[in-house]
C-alpha cells in the first residue's frame, strides 16, 4: 500500500487514485534560459522515481512535464512572483539572440540531460506559448466570476476572493499582511494579488493580443492552463521543488479552483532544496554544478543518478565530492554484482542447499515495504546492498548456483526499473588480466598451488581479484 507525504495536508496519505489503475502527474518543468544545476535535477528525479514505481505496481501513467517558455520574471523570490524581466527575453538581449532561439537551445539541452540520467521523458512537454490562447480563457473566466479585476490592461487574481488561499504554504491573507515581502503595483487593489496578465512595454519582445492589451501572462497561469488542457480539471499527483510551493503552487490552487470550481490536485510532492557542501547553491559562490561540472570531475550520469536517489526527497541533501565518491564505490558494487551474477548464470550449476532461492522473496519484500513508505529510496538501496552481501558470501564459500545467480539477477532487474540505473554490459578487463587468469586455472588444475597463489597476487597487483567457484571456473572482479 503506497503512502506519500502530500505537502497539502502535512502528513502521509494511502495513494488512491481518481481512477482505478490510472494516475495523472503534473509535474513543474524548467524555464528553458539557462543550464540545469544539481538543484533542478534532484527536483526532475523524484516524479520519475514514483511514476516508475507507480508503473512497477502496474497503474498506468499519464505524465505532463511544461516547458516555460515565457512569463517566468526575474524577481521570483518577491512574494507574489511578478515583477521584473522575462527570464527567456533578458537571456536573449544579452546574447543578441530571438527569445525563440534561446528557448529553443535550452530546451534542447533539458532533454538531451535528462536522456543521459534516464529520467523517462514525460508523456508530453506543453509549452507555455502555445496555450496563451488557453490561459486567455482561464483569465477571462476569472475575471467573470469575480476571483479577478483589470486596470489599464493588466490583470491581478483578487486573493481575497479565495478564502483558503495559503492551504498549501501556510501563507495565508493574515500572514501575508504581517511578515510577506510584496511588490508594489499601481494597479493592484491589494499588494498580495498576483498576475494573471501584463501590458507589455512597447520595446517588450514577447507579447500577444487579449481582451485587455498587448501584453503577455503571468508565470503562474500557465501551469493551470496547461495542467487541465492535459489532465482534466483535477489532478492526482503534482510535484516541483520546495521553492515551488509558495508562491506558485498557492496560486494555482488558488486561480484554478476559482476557475474550475473543483479541487484542483490530490497529491503534493516537493523536494527538498540541494546544499552545496552545507551551503545554497549560488553563482557568486563558485559552487553552481550542472551535470557538465560533474562529467568533468570524471564521474558517470548514473553515479549522480545514485548519489540522489540515496538521498530521501523529503529530506535535505547535502552534496559533496565525498557523497559522489561512496556513490561511485557503491555504483561500482552494484555494477560488479550484475555482471558476476550474468556471468554465474551461464554455468549452469546446480543448486545449493544454501535456501537463497527462499531468501530472494524475502529481498523483494523489504524492497517495495521502503518503497511504499514516501518512496524510501535509502532504505530501498539498503535492500540491494543486503542483496550484494549475501550473494558475495555465498560466492565466496562457493554455495552460490546459477539457478540462485538467476534469481537474484532477475530480482535486481525488477527493482532496477525503479532505480533507472544503466549498467555497463560488461567488466573490461585487460588482455593482461585474463591471460594470467587462465595460466592460474592450468595451475590449479596441475595442482601447483604455489603458482596458483603467485599469479592470483600478480592479478591483485594490476586492480583485480579472481573468485574461484564451482567446477574449477572462476570470475574476474574489479579490487
Amino acid at each position: 500500500m503506497l503512502q506519500l507525504h502530500n505537502t497539502l495536508t502535512k502528513k502521509k496519505e494511502e495513494f488512491k487514485p481518481i481512477h482505478a489503475g490510472k494516475v495523472s502527474m503534473y509535474i513543474c518543468g524548467p524555464t528553458v534560459y539557462d543550464y540545469l544545476h544539481l538543484g533542478n535535477v534532484r527536483s526532475y528525479m523524484t516524479p520519475d522515481i514514483l511514476r516508475r514505481y507507480l508503473e512497477y505496481s502496474g497503474y498506468e501513467v499519464r505524465q505532463i512535464k511544461n516547458i516555460t517558455d515565457v512569463g517566468h520574471l526575474t524577481q521570483d523570490d518577491l512574494a507574489q512572483g511578478d515583477s521584473g524581466e522575462d527570464k527567456i527575453e533578458k537571456k536573449a538581449l544579452k546574447e543578441k539572440k530571438s527569445p525563440r532561439e534561446i528557448a529553443d537551445y535550452y530546451e534542447a539541452y533539458f532533454h538531451d540531460k535528462e536522456k543521459e540520467l534516464n529520467i523517462l521523458p514525460a508523456h508530453y512537454f506543453p509549452k507555455a506559448t502555445a496555450h496563451v490562447g488557453q490561459m486567455i480563457k482561464i483569465i477571462q473566466k476569472l475575471i467573470d466570476n469575480g476571483s479577478a479585476y483589470e486596470k489599464n490592461g493588466n490583470v491581478f487574481f483578487d486573493v481575497t476572493s479565495f478564502p483558503d488561499y495559503g492551504k498549501l504554504s501556510g501563507n495565508t491573507l493574515e500572514n501575508l499582511k504581517v511578515g510577506a515581502r510584496l511588490e508594489e503595483h499601481p494597479d493592484k487593489k491589494n499588494p498580495w494579488d498576483f498576475a494573471l496578465w501584463l501590458k507589455a512595454p512597447k520595446e517588450h519582445i514577447l507579447k500577444w493580443d487579449s481582451p485587455w492589451s498587448l501584453g503577455y501572462p503571468g508565470w503562474h497561469i500557465e501551469c493551470s492552463a496547461m495542467s487541465t488542457e492535459y489532465l482534466g480539471d483535477t489532478i492526482d499527483i503534482h510535484t516541483g521543488g520546495e521553492d515551488n510551493i509558495f508562491p506558485h503552487h498557492e496560486a494555482e490552487i488558488a486561480q484554478t479552483e476559482c476557475a474550475t470550481g473543483a479541487k484542483f490536485v490530490n497529491y503534493w510532492l516537493h523536494t527538498r532544496h540541494l546544499l552545496i557542501d552545507g551551503e545554497k547553491m549560488s553563482k557568486s559562490k563558485g559552487n553552481f554544478y550542472t551535470l557538465e561540472n560533474i562529467k568533468e570531475k570524471g564521474y558517470d550520469p548514473m553515479v549522480l543518478r545514485l548519489a540522489i536517489i540515496s538521498s530521501h526527497y523529503r529530506n535535505q541533501m547535502n552534496f559533496t565530492w565525498d557523497v559522489m565518491d561512496q556513490a561511485r564505490s557503491n555504483f561500482q558494487k552494484i555494477t560488479d554484482f550484475v555482471l558476476n551474477m550474468k556471468n554465474m548464470a551461464q554455468l549452469e550449476t546446480e543448486p545449493s542447499d544454501a535456501g537463497f532461492l527462499a531468501e530472494i522473496e524475502k529481498y523483494q519484500e523489504k524492497f517495495e515495504e521502503a518503497m511504499d513508505d514516501d518512496l524510501n529510496t535509502p532504505l530501498a538501496l539498503s535492500v540491494v546492498y543486503g542483496l550484494i552481501t549475501e550473494t558475495n558470501k555465498l560466492l565466496s564459500e562457493d554455495k552460490l548456483s546459477s539457478v540462485e545467480a538467476d534469481k537474484a539477477l532477475k530480482l535486481w532487474e525488477k527493482m532496477n526499473k525503479i532505480f533507472g540505473l544503466i549498467i555497463p554490459e560488461e567488466i573490461e578487463i585487460p588482455e593482461e588480466v585474463k591471460k594470467i587468469a587462465e595460466e592460474r586455472k592450468q595451475a590449479r588444475e596441475a595442482k601447483d598451488f604455489q603458482k596458483s597463489d603467485e599469479l592470483r597476487d600478480k592479478i591483485s597487483e594490476l586492480g583485480y581479484t579472481v573468485e574461484d567457484i564451482k567446477d574449477n571456473n572462476y570470475l574476474i572482479k574489479r579490487k
